[in-house]
């Protein structure tokens, strides 16, 4: 990981525009020299819709854009670090205030084009909104908090640590509830703790990206996966409308629009100071292009986001126009004091069990790189990424290790308050694990749904996940299609719980991939990265 930021503070936090499914490739890395008539643009990867329009505009102007797609977090803090100066000519994330926030990266950012926007709403099936008397009706982030804390509809939102949509809406409701005028504070955050626990009590799906809780919820809401069906979303105004221009739901889905206020992404294309002439000019070209009425209409009829340019009419989708937008909050220590109350105090606590490979195969590198991975969780990594994804307050984490036949585990809960002797407990046993033996990955799979039956049993409100890393093929007990024809008699609590699976070394990403979708869960491949990285990144559907 690249080395942490001194003094940025947490107002990085949120920095993930938008997520690819696999880890991020090192904005630092080289992208080709300087070019007459392209632009190097380190971007938000939900940016990828912008191709055609992009294509069209390079007819027109000449202009080429070549994009690197990163999270806005590991971006902001390549920029702050210099990683970036002379290998990219502009960012385009979701937004720049974060990184406008950072001295170091601020004298990086030169001139700030808005294209197009986005609110964060709400997003509710069809029955859920006519439930509710909201279909037809504006209601406010406080009677939305009441429901939520009645349980009377569920919803998905991405991690704000790693997803500007699930942070836009952190910052929203809290905002809202404050009634602040201001950006909301440290203490205004703690007055309206006790109704934010109410509305994340609501909140029964989790993602790092913004992308995959929409494909989450389309796959349950038709019943692809076995996870429990959510009445909606919060994400995007964009993806909600690409959701229902898609038409494979099983019925639309109705946007909320909270009266009292919304967060907005604004997608400033931001050309960077050190940039030359050439790019400098491509720039022009391009967002003078992109701003004139004709393709601000293409970007709102491709990507459903809106317009910013004054005089280009919304379509009919745009069913509210009056938003009104909530104060964001720059400083440190609000930021800090609005994602500490989230993760420890505000939102229902994760708990995870990790199967875990140390077959001999693990030997050396491997095994040390697996050491390193779970111990950056427990605070080792210092790096901005990793503070931020480490294990947390109330949290409760299982090993479970395996070779030739499962190992035992060994199940840590951390404490509310001051979790540092749980973390310095799993830390001392990662440093522990080693390797030998043979390769048992569904003998030792179906032994975590063993080991989580009691737990869930005895703790049922939580976010509760396995994650399965192996770098081999099985070689031990039964196999792929003993696990399948097994898992139909697995508790329908368990089948449930989604199973995240890490590709690392020789291990088979066809396996590894069926058990992903048949869990609900997701492939992580860490065979072209550093591990660590790819255990952070499940951190935010953890």
């Amino acid at each position: 990981m690249r080395t942490a930021l001194v003094g940025t503070g947490l107002v990085l936090a949120a920095l993930l525009a938008g997520c690819t499914d696999d880890p991020y490739p090192d904005p630092a890395a080289p992208v080709g020299p300087a070019e007459p008539g392209v632009l190097r643009v380190l971007a938000g990867s939900e940016l990828t819709d912008m191709q055609p329009v992009l294509d069209e505009a390079a007819k027109a102007t000449g202009i080429e854009v070549k994009f690197t797609f990163t999270g806005t977090l590991e971006g902001a803090e390549a920029l702050a670090n210099g990683e970036v100066d002379g290998k990219y000519d502009a960012v385009w994330f979701s937004s720049n205030r974060y990184p406008a926030g950072i001295p170091d990266a601020a004298k990086r950012l030169g001139n700030q084009v808005k294209i197009m926007s986005s609110p964060v709403v709400l997003g509710l099936s069809g029955a859920s909104a006519k439930r509710l008397g909201w279909a037809d009706k504006r209601v406010g982030w406080g009677e939305i908090a009441d429901q939520a804390g009645r349980k009377a509809f569920s919803y998905g939102m991405t991690d704000p640590s790693s997803s500007n949509s699930g942070f836009s809406a952190l910052v929203g409701v809290a905002s809202a509830l404050a009634g602040a005028g201001n950006a909301v504070d440290a203490g205004q955050i703690a007055a309206v703790t006790p109704q934010l626990k109410s509305f994340f009590s609501a909140q029964a799906l989790s993602a790092g990206s913004s992308g995959w809780l929409s494909e989450a919820y389309q796959r349950r809401a038709s019943g692809q996966d076995p996870g429990a069906q959510v009445d909606g979303l919060i994400n995007y105004e964009s993806v909600l409308l690409s959701m229902n221009a898609a038409g494979n739901l099983p019925e639309p889905l109705t946007v909320v629009y909270p009266s009292d206020g919304v967060v907005t992404a604004d997608y400033p294309l931001t050309l960077l100071t050190d940039a030359g002439n050439d790019a400098r000019d491509a720039h022009q070209r391009l967002t003078d292009h992109l701003r004139t009425p004709d393709v601000q209409r293409k970007i709102m009829e491709t990507t459903h986001r809106r317009p910013v340019v004054p005089g280009v009419e919304l379509d009919s989708r745009f069913t509210v126009r009056d938003l009104v937008e909530l104060p964001f909050p720059a400083a440190r220590d609000s930021v800090d004091a609005l994602l500490s109350a989230y993760f420890n105090e505000i939102r229902r606590p994760s708990r995870t069990l990790y199967v875990l490979d140390t077959s001999g195969s693990m030997a050396g590198d491997r095994i040390a790189s697996l050491r390193s991975a779970l111990a950056g969780l427990t605070g080792a990594d210092g790096s901005l990424t990793g503070r931020f994804r480490q294990f947390r307050s109330r949290e409760e984490v299982t090993m479970l290790p395996f070779n030739t036949t499962p190992g035992t585990p060994r199940t840590f809960t951390l404490p509310e308050g001051d979790p540092q002797a749980g973390l310095a407990e799993i830390k001392a046993y990662a440093e522990g694990l080693r390797e030998g033996g043979g390769t048992a990955i569904y003998d030792s799979l179906s032994r975590a749904y063993e080991v989580m039956e009691p737990l869930v049993a005895a703790d049922p409100d939580r976010f509760t996940s396995i994650v399965l890393m192996t770098d081999g093929e099985n070689a031990n007990g039964s196999g792929l299609e003993e696990f399948q024809a097994s898992f139909g008699s697995v508790p329908a609590s368990l089948r449930q719980i989604p199973v995240f699976t890490v590709l690392f070394g020789e291990g088979s990403s066809a396996e590894l991939g069926q058990v992903a979708t048949m869990t609900g869960g997701k492939v992580f491949d860490a065979r072209n990265a550093q591990l660590g990285e790819v255990f952070q990144e499940i951190r935010g559907y953890q």
